[in-house]
């Protein structure tokens, strides 16, 4: 973590960003008091794809019928 005054941030500010994207932690300070943090935005999330696993699996015939009952699944 660092500390910098806010006109120290003005003429640094290219270095502290790529600073913060490079994980580190950044605190902008006013008279000695932090104000800010600086941190990297989260890119949202790649969105899904219908299909994507299309003929790369089959359900089976049996998928929607009754489970069998609890001691036959350890018993047999």
């Amino acid at each position: 973590m660092s500390i910098h005054n806010i006109h120290a941030a003005k003429t640094q500010l290219s270095k502290l960003l790529q600073r913060a994207l490079d994980g580190e932690e950044i605190i902008i300070a006013k008279a000695g008091k932090p104000l800010v943090r600086l941190t990297p935005v989260e890119t949202a999330p790649k969105r899904r794809e219908p299909g994507l696993w299309a003929g790369q699996f089959t359900i089976p015939d049996d998928f929607n019928d009754p489970l069998p009952e609890f001691e036959e699944l350890f018993y047999g």
